[in-house]
């Protein structure tokens, strides 16, 4: 009771103070790298800082409308990077999306692989500056989640999209699919790529059946 009266007397007296009605009166200050203001407690503003990036939709019904929709988000000109994913998942993936056969079965129609490489190959190149592709495989029974292998010998890059295409063909009948999938391996070939580049803009661009067996975190500095 004692205790509860000291704080009445207090308050009527004026010596004890709310602390919550002390903070609503505290000017807060911000720095914006110019000015400073002074915005009471309760009237701030806060504002998401404006994004680099913008977000390019998924509706378009040509090529021609995907191409001005990055030209329109900011991109001019950039460098290609190529991944392709040979893991066994595509096999199993194939049994229910691709008529029961793997996705890189070649036929008298083009594989998904191949309708994917020809489409956006078609959708990219506009924008690759020297049309110089490095292309890497990754999944096989040779790399398995750990390593990549480059298209050609001594890591020789692709001349466009057309070579991409062809090369794949040629390399497909020697591959046996294994895995686990991973994309880790790619994109740190990617990365060391840019780093040579001296911090030149790629585009990296990864085509697999979408079954990703392990989680990837990666930081980049």
């Amino acid at each position: 009771m004692g205790s509860k009266h000291s704080k009445q007397s207090r308050r009527r007296s004026g010596s004890y103070t709310n602390r919550r009605c002390h903070s609503k009166t505290t000017p807060v200050t911000y720095y914006d790298g110019t000015t400073t203001q002074q915005i009471p407690w309760g009237k701030q503003q806060t504002t998401k800082p404006k994004s680099r990036y913008l977000q390019i939709g998924d509706d378009y019904s040509s090529l021609e409308q995907v191409a001005e929709a990055l030209a329109q988000a900011g991109l001019e000109s950039s460098n290609l990077i190529v991944g392709i994913d040979f893991t066994k998942s595509n096999e199993w993936t194939g049994e229910r999306s691709f008529q029961g056969k793997c996705l890189h079965h070649r036929g008298v129609t083009p594989n998904p692989y191949e309708q994917a490489i020809s489409i956006i190959g078609r959708t990219l190149s506009a924008f690759d500056e020297d049309n110089l592709i490095p292309c890497f495989g990754f999944g096989d029974a040779t790399t398995h989640d750990q390593e990549v292998f480059s298209f050609y010998p001594e890591d020789r890059v692709c001349n466009g999209f057309e070579q991409v295409l062809s090369r794949y063909k040629e390399i497909l009948p020697h591959l046996h699919f294994s895995g686990p999938t991973s994309f880790a391996p790619v994109i740190e070939t990617a990365m060391g790529i840019v780093d040579k580049s001296g911090g030149q803009y790629h585009i990296l661009l990864i085509i697999a059946d979408g079954q990703v067996s392990r989680t990837l975190i990666l930081f980049v500095f």
